[in-house]
């Protein structure tokens, strides 16, 4: 697929959505339509948001009486008896903060389900959709960056509701609250000097904010760039052990960190500049509109009490509105982290059931491929053409070079891809038309790259079938001719298989793998080079096992290893994705063509092999194969054939 990026559209959005965007495709999750109760809160939540911030604008007009009552209290000609009136007062205002603080904590405590239900769906949501978007999205993706998005998705989530909700809203309401209170106490030029210092001080913060977001994005790419090639790195420990590449491995993460330092810096900095604007704006505001209440005071048209009202609403105002200038910015960035993870939900799933599809009934499991084209590039055809039948019952095997399409038809098969033209049909129905999870039910398969979850031997079985009984899974292992060495391990069953099954060898994968599969019970089998990664006498006793487990079923057999397939009812060769021969082994062998050249030249090999072990000697270094027990590895040294050699197949194609 190398540089294919840029000529299949990707299945996302490359645009940018925009903050108001972002929030109403949160809106749904905080009201969920089948959670009643959870409406019934988020209704509760709200009545208790306005009764705090009504009881508390209260609070310094309590303080104002009490303040002007200790004033009369200090003329000679006050009764005593008035003496009591400011203790009420006092108690009403302690009682006022303690009322608006249970109020706010009530608050916060019903809401609590709300905001972290919704966490929960958003982010099951997106990985139930990362499940459904094709295998060409996931090659084109990179697991580290796609992980990094949901997680800092799923903490922008909880900080906007907690900021929206528990700061900026409640702040919105009390200066509309004050606003009208200091119009009706006072004089409307006390609330319009307050208002003007919050108006300024609002789009101050919102345009110095806006234009430091980006720095905010780029961090976030950094960020997903080095911990995407830290996941990467650490995932292929051994693969960089192997060539020593370490160092090499540090200057790449490195450098994803190096323009995370620099995004990082530059908001920072930036933040410098927001900060001293906002205190200036405060500062002015607040020194006119004291002055402008002092001299109210001098001239008898307010009394100190109101000096003191206007000084309270000042600082409650204020203090609020301060966290109010970095809480915007930390709103941004949370929607900007949502934003990434909102595009997720946005890519279009390339492989849809249809509305109305049903699901598919397997009666004998007959697999037909009738004219089928297929190509990951329209500019180079993967498949021309390509018809074959698998009789219910009955298995065919499809052998070839390295990039003739084998794996491709797999991938067909399980309908990772819609193909380009013709048909794909079991038991007479189109897969194109059918519910794609009971399709995938129906078949079975034994991959050429097994890897297996950071989980126990047991878990990884019974991957199979989930709800299968450890009897039925020691009994796969036993037919997978895994159990005797499973019971040989210290945790048995219970052993970690480690990340990707590195704790096990290949072929003890494969026999995972294999054992999986034979749990699942599938009417359709497909082995794609199911035994490649075993030697030669564990492959003979595999083999039985898996002709033991096929018989009865529909099998599609893809290899690479000829001696796998001589049993099979049909072979199939294919060569650059055309159907070239097909025939039983001993027809093919007959023809003396493609097939039997193949076949000449492993059994070529493979004596030559054994020539060397019944010696003891080594093959030359420039011959030896990785694997030499395994035959087919020695044709490379051979004199190269386009339509013969094993491996000399187009290496662009992904499938293989």
């Amino acid at each position: 697929m190398r540089g294919m990026a840029n000529r299949i559209p990707r299945e996302e959005h490359t645009g940018r959505r925009n903050d108001w965007q972002t929030i109403r495709a949160l809106l749904p999750y905080m009201w969920p339509q089948d959670r009643l109760d959870l409406r019934a809160r988020v209704i509760i939540a709200m009545v208790l948001l306005v009764a705090a911030k009504g009881v508390t604008v209260t609070v310094p007009v309590i303080l104002k009486h009490a303040v002007d009552a200790l004033s009369a209290l200090s003329t000679p000609t006050v009764a005593l008896g008035l003496a009591a009136v400011p203790v009420g007062l006092l108690l009403a205002y302690g009682a006022a903060r303690i009322i608006a603080l249970a109020f706010k904590e009530l608050q916060v405590a019903l809401f609590a389900n709300v905001t972290h239900h919704a966490i929960r769906r958003v982010a099951l949501q997106t990985f139930e959709h990362l499940h459904k978007l094709s295998l060409r999205f996931h090659l084109e993706r990179q697991t580290g960056g796609l992980s990094r998005a949901i997680e800092r998705g799923s903490g922008g989530i909880e900080f906007l509701l907690r900021m929206l909700l528990f700061n900026i809203v409640p702040t919105i309401i009390e200066i509309a609250m004050v606003g009208v209170l200091l119009w009706t106490l006072l004089s409307p030029a006390f609330a319009m000097a307050t208002l003007g210092t919050i108006g300024a001080y609002v789009v101050w913060t919102v345009a110095l904010t806006n234009w430091r977001t980006r720095f905010r994005r780029e961090m976030n790419d950094s960020d997903s760039v080095a911990h995407t090639k830290a996941i990467d790195s650490l995932l292929n420990y051994e693969t960089v052990k192997y060539f020593g590449n370490e160092d090499h491995e540090a200057k790449r993460f490195d450098t994803g960190l190096a323009g995370y330092e620099s995004a990082a810096i530059k908001s920072k900095t930036s933040l410098a500049l927001l900060n001293t604007g906002q205190g200036a704006i405060i500062a002015v505001g607040v020194t006119i509109v004291m002055i402008m209440a002092g001299r109210g005071v001098a001239n008898g048209t307010l009394t100190v009490g109101d000096f003191v009202l206007v000084n309270t609403y000042l600082l409650q105002l204020y203090l609020p509105l301060n966290f109010l200038g970095s809480a915007y910015r930390e709103i941004k960035h949370a929607l900007t982290d949502m934003e990434d993870m909102f595009k997720l939900l946005d890519a279009n799933e390339e492989v849809q059931d249809g509305p109305d599809a049903p699901p598919l009934y397997v009666q004998g499991g007959e697999v037909k491929f009738e004219n089928v084209t297929f190509a990951y590039d329209p500019r180079r055809p993967v498949l021309k053409d390509v018809s074959f039948t698998v009789p219910s019952g009955k298995s065919v095997a499809i052998v070839g070079a390295s990039g003739a399409g084998k794996s491709t038809i797999s991938r067909l098969l399980f309908r990772f891809y819609d193909i380009g033209g013709g048909t794909i049909s079991i038991d007479g129905q189109d897969i194109r038309t059918v519910q794609q999870s009971t399709l995938r039910d129906a078949i079975g398969i034994v991959p050429q790259d097994t890897v297996l979850f950071n989980d126990t031997i047991f878990y990884n079985i019974a991957y199979g079938r989930p709800d299968a009984t450890p009897t039925e899974i020691e009994e796969a292992a036993k037919l997978a001719k895994i159990h005797d060495f499973i019971l040989g391990l210290p945790d048995g069953y219970q052993t970690i298989v480690g990340e990707r099954g590195l704790k096990l060898s290949g072929g003890e994968k494969q026999r995972v793998a294999i054992a999986r599969t034979i749990l699942k019970a599938p009417q359709i089998l497909l082995f794609d080079e199911a035994t490649s990664a075993l030697d030669t006498h564990t492959e003979k006793e595999i083999q039985a096992s898996l002709r033991e487990v096929a018989s009865g079923r529909t099998s599609l057999v893809i290899a690479h290893r000829l001696s796998t397939v001589v049993d099979s009812d049909e072979i199939l060769v294919l060569d650059q994705g055309e159907v070239m021969e097909r025939g039983a082994h001993a027809q093919l062998l007959e023809q003396g063509r493609l097939y039997a050249t193949m076949w000449q030249r492993q059994q070529e090999a493979t004596e030559a092999l054994e020539t060397l072990e019944r010696t003891g000697e080594q093959p030359e270094r420039h011959a030896t194969p990785a694997r030499p027990r395994d035959p087919q590895d020695l044709e490379p040294a051979r004199k190269p054939d386009r339509d013969t050699v094993e491996g000399a197949g187009d290496a662009a194609e992904v499938a293989e």
